[in-house]
């Protein structure tokens, strides 16, 4: 493909979809997205997966409030078919996330809280003897499902993380010596908690690498965070924005189709060599030790792939992939010691990388 025509034009401006009115707290004047309730008939020129992820992101926009961001960045990852890591203070609606998600394509849900005692079999599974027929079954661990949420995973030992090296990677669980296969889509959503680290262990590189994008949820506004308060304790026993209150709007056989669209979307040669770039330039950075890998280079183009079909477009563009480069890229470096003892970010390194990096002509 001839890098003078990287650029496809944009697509006309697609019509807003047809949303009804959410909920609005008692005596606020604050409201989140209305919620669209099902997915409007798709223009011809708007993918259909694109409508679908608009009502996914309104749904899930009035159970998890003041995220839009974060919202965009795990939608942008379920349709690259990759895993997150979520990392927050407690109590910023990492879990409300992950259930507000699975419920709007009725996916299975599972849940590990990870503890210093946890073994591998209680993640994968194990095989049990049956006295009365004599005979080995499998009792499958719950690891096989299609959303599974590894609460505060760093509170586990290395030997217990590794158990999500083989599922993460090939979809796939092998329990003595057997491999069983899971049913897609299957997504890993992570919680880490950055300000607690006694008693905790910290993520080898190897399986860090094998997260899409690593997600950090931020303080909501205040206007924001009065109206989740509000909202939250207007029902009995504080219940309120319950995730079990969001419709289901599709299947996982859309998410399926919806991540093969995110697939196809156009990668030209000149963004593809953008992305590989930047992450060439992580390492050759004096104030960064480890550079990401060849892995990071493809994530970017994934995501921005993603980014691309979630705006109803067919072609990345360096815009794109410089949006994506924060949440892919900030857990597969490491800082020099004497930058992280200066008090500067991983971010904020990023942010002068990509500064560096010169991209393409739109």
């Amino acid at each position: 493909m001839n890098p003078d025509s990287s650029f496809a034009p944009p697509p006309p401006p697609a019509p807003e979809p047809q949303t009804t009115s959410g909920p609005s707290a008692p005596n606020s004047t604050y409201a989140p997205p209305a919620m669209s309730m099902t997915a409007a008939p798709a223009p011809p020129s708007v993918p259909r997966s694109t409508q679908i992820m608009a009502a996914i992101r309104d749904a899930v926009g009035q159970v998890f409030v003041g995220q839009e961001e974060v919202l965009h960045q795990v939608q942008a990852a379920l349709l690259a078919g990759g895993h997150v890591l979520l990392e927050g203070k407690p109590g910023l609606g990492k879990t409300h996330l992950v259930l507000a998600l699975a419920q709007t394509f009725g996916a299975a849900f599972r849940r590990i809280q990870f503890t210093p005692d946890l073994m591998p079999s209680d993640v994968t599974g194990h095989t049990l003897y049956d006295l009365g027929t004599q005979s080995f079954h499998v009792r499958k661990g719950p690891v096989f499902t299609q959303l599974l949420l590894a609460d505060e995973i760093n509170r586990a030992p290395a030997k217990t993380q590794s158990a999500l090296l083989e599922v993460m990677q090939e979809s796939q669980v092998t329990i003595d010596g057997t491999t069983h296969t899971l049913a897609p889509p299957f997504m890993t959503f992570a919680t880490q908690n950055p300000i607690e680290q006694e008693g905790t262990y910290p993520l080898p590189e190897a399986q860090l690498d094998r997260f899409l994008l690593k997600i950090v949820i931020d303080y909501p506004s205040a206007e924001e965070e009065a109206w989740i308060v509000k909202a939250v304790s207007a029902s009995a026993g504080g219940r309120g924005l319950s995730p079990a209150s969001v419709a289901q709007l599709c299947t996982p056989d859309d998410i399926l189709q919806a991540q093969q669209e995110a697939a196809s979307v156009q990668a030209v040669e000149s963004v593809v060599n953008y992305a590989v770039n930047l992450t060439r330039a992580t390492r050759n950075n004096a104030t960064i030790t480890v550079g990401a890998g060849t892995r990071g280079a493809i994530s970017l183009v994934r995501t921005a792939k993603s980014y691309a079909l979630l705006d109803g477009r067919h072609y990345i563009t360096p815009g794109d992939v410089k949006r994506a480069a924060l949440p892919v890229l900030r857990h597969r470096i490491t800082l020099a010691p004497e930058v992280a003892i200066s008090g500067q970010t991983v971010d904020q390194v990023l942010e002068s990388v990509i500064r560096s990096v010169e991209a393409p002509r739109q």
